[in-house]
């Protein structure tokens, strides 16, 4: 893998924590040239500390000042643009819909698709002037079952599939391939909390939320973050030159989201 995106040039939005991290550093480790944006000052100054403060930029997806602020960077700093990956999501709240605040719905829908819009708009004249390129979209499972106490997420992850798909064809004809990964329950903190909230909504303790979870899965296991980053490498290198238009999961073969089942 090493050396296989040698000279291209990639933006991984939420890249200083978590799954970004991990994808930017594996596109790094193959070669390839990274920028990320985030919102964690904490982390974005780690990343900095690793790799240049030029190369981690405050930005919230969200706003279309600061995305466009965000590729002036990317501009100045790597000079175009090869690689998207929009990584950037929040989790939102855990509660059935007649409870959900139309605040908090919007909030959900603003970072986890319209991020995803304002980034793809952007890079989109980017890679095209570089003759090519690839956009991953990272949706969810909640992307391709439905996730009870969870609509506005999945409302926006499954918007994220008709995106993806939409963007395929437009851009197919100038090389720019469009995927969307469907991961399932990520290894680390952000998934410990949202089944801890889970379990506490449910009535029943994190460890039994946890086996009626494993249950649900054929392989018995979630999946960690290197599992996704190892999947971005692929799409985005020359193994994934004919692959456009797909939803992939990664999620171990989950059956389902629900997860108040004893069965």
């Amino acid at each position: 893998m090493s050396g296989s995106l040698h000279g291209r040039r990639a933006l991984v939005t939420a890249g200083a924590a978590g799954i970004g991290r991990v994808i930017a550093q594996q596109l790094i480790d193959a070669g390839a040239r990274c920028i990320v944006c985030d919102v964690d000052e904490a982390a974005l100054a780690d990343y900095a500390a690793t790799f240049g403060k030029d190369l981690a930029v405050r930005a919230d997806v969200a706003s279309e000042a600061q995305v466009d602020a965000l590729f002036g960077a990317v501009e100045k700093q790597l000079g175009g643009l090869d690689i998207l990956i929009n990584n950037a999501g929040i989790s939102g709240p855990t509660l059935p819909v007649e409870e959900l605040t139309l605040a908090d719905w919007q909030r959900t829908l603003a970072v986890n698709l319209d991020g995803h819009f304002l980034c793809s708009r952007r890079a989109i004249p980017l890679l095209r002037a570089a003759g090519g390129g690839s956009i991953v979209n990272m949706s969810s499972i909640g992307g391709r079952l439905g996730y009870p106490k969870r609509a506005a997420y999945a409302a926006a992850k499954w918007g994220i599939i008709g995106f993806t798909k939409t963007l395929s064809i437009e851009l197919g004809r100038f090389g720019i391939r469009v995927n969307a990964i469907q991961p399932g329950m990520v290894e680390g903190p952000r998934v410990e909390r949202v089944m801890r909230e889970k379990a506490a909504s449910a009535g029943i303790t994190y460890e039994e939320l946890q086996r009626r979870a494993a249950k649900n899965i054929s392989l018995r296991h979630g999946v960690t973050a290197a599992d996704i980053a190892a999947l971005v490498v692929f799409l985005v290198g020359d193994g994934g030159k004919n692959i456009s238009g797909q939803a992939i999961p990664v999620n171990g073969d989950r059956k389902s989201t629900r997860l108040n089942s004893s069965h």
